[in-house]
């Protein structure tokens, strides 16, 4: 079953998909990176994930309304 969660896109991960959030459809980490790929583009694969606030990798499956966000590489100080 597919679930809707909320994606909020931070720094070039926003500027490449034109939007700082996103609901979308989706069971699973790997699910969402595929439906995030066309939009977000070559950047999405240098970006770290946070399920409901927590470190997420690999697989990792998403409850409905669950909060996803996408956090590219940082600069600065």
């Amino acid at each position: 079953m597919t679930t809707d969660v909320t994606v909020r896109l931070f720094a070039a991960a926003a500027a490449a998909a034109g939007t700082t959030e996103l609901v979308l459809p989706a069971t699973s980490l790997l699910d969402l990176r595929g439906s995030l790929a066309p939009s977000v583009g070559a950047v999405l694969d240098r970006c770290s994930f946070l399920v409901d606030g927590l470190v997420a990798h690999g697989d990792v499956p998403l409850r409905a309304g669950a909060t996803v966000d996408v956090l590219p590489p940082f600069a600065g100080g």
